[in-house]
């Protein structure tokens, strides 16, 4: 990966560099000034650039802002630069603008729930959602000085079982890292177009729930009341689902989502050097926490909570010692 060897063939040669806050991942974003021009410089060890120039092409193909692929190479990327007025940016800078950023984003879930997800993605099927939570037990725990035991089996089978019971049947594009980092306003653009995506190269075909989930029990920040009653009346009248089918969907997926981000996060302390997540932990737990209070997880939530500890801030500091 020759960066300005990449670059000189791009036209890009001799453009001021300025590096951009990265990701979870080992990925590296560099915005490029040269004159008037803007563009962003994606540097991606693991090589997900044809997967993303994939994605990006059908996301554009179907209405919606993914940004433009100017060129690509084994490991590298110059891309559309939408700019920085993300959403969680936008938000913290004029709070009054959440709901109206929020029910955009709704726009562009319902707007994917018509259209079938593309050929040759993953299809996150309750088997394959209740395997993804196998983080939590071998990072999550370990850092907080716990095994899993044959208990890791029994919250696994159950959750998928409750899963295929209660997910939809129908597989859409499922984005996975919807929320607010990953997500630019272009008020000048029209409709679902107005929001810019991002980092959706982990794409998968799955439950049109999914992204909605990743939106509202966000990581990263707290999701007022105000946005999330919005967002999910905006919702269920947008799709003419029923409250009483979308909530225990909704919840399941909350639990699956959050324990499997549990050990992610857990991961990237121990394993990437990247403690920094630690802190991120207990708005988390407080996610699982909600969708365990909700009737449909009754027969998991006392399995979770005797295996699982609070993340307190002396249990996460001495996982890491």
């Amino acid at each position: 990966m020759n960066v300005d060897a990449f670059l000189k063939s791009a036209g890009w040669e001799g453009a001021m560099r300025e590096p951009l806050a990265g990701d979870a991942s080992s990925r590296r974003y560099i915005r490029l000034c040269y004159g008037e021009k803007r563009a962003i410089l994606m540097v991606d060890p693991q090589d997900d650039t044809a997967r993303f120039e994939r994605i990006a092409n059908h996301l554009r193909s179907i209405g919606l802002s993914a940004p433009a692929v100017l060129k690509r190479d084994k490991g590298l990327m110059l891309l559309e630069d939408f700019g920085d007025a993300q959403f969680a940016r936008v938000i913290a800078q004029t709070p009054e603008t959440e709901v109206p950023l929020y029910l955009a984003a709704t726009d562009v879930l319902v707007h994917l729930e018509n259209l079938p997800a593309p050929d040759g993605l993953t299809t996150a099927s309750p088997e394959v959602l209740g395997q993804m939570i196998e983080p939590a037990f071998t990072h999550y725990l370990p850092l907080l000085g716990r095994s899993a035991g044959r208990e890791a089996d029994r919250i696994t089978s159950l959750l998928t079982d409750h899963l295929d019971k209660h997910l939809p049947k129908t597989s859409v594009l499922v984005l996975r890292d919807f929320h607010a980092e990953n997500m630019i306003w272009l008020p000048e653009r029209s409709g679902v177009e107005r929001v810019g995506l991002l980092d959706f190269q982990d794409a998968l075909a799955g439950p049109p729930i999914y992204d909605l989930v990743s939106m509202l029990q966000d990581a990263r920040r707290d999701v007022s009341d105000a946005a999330h009653n919005a967002v999910l009346a905006h919702y269920l009248g947008g799709t003419g689902r029923s409250e009483s089918e979308f909530m225990p969907a909704f919840h399941l997926i909350g639990l699956q989502r959050n324990l499997r981000i549990l050990g992610i996060f857990a991961r990237l302390a121990t394993e990437m050097g990247k403690p920094g997540y630690l802190n991120l932990i207990p708005r988390v737990w407080r996610h699982i926490e909600t969708s365990l209070a909700s009737p449909v997880s009754k027969e998991i939530a006392p399995l979770v909570h005797r295996l699982f500890p609070e993340p307190t801030p002396s249990r996460l500091k001495e996982g890491t010692n």
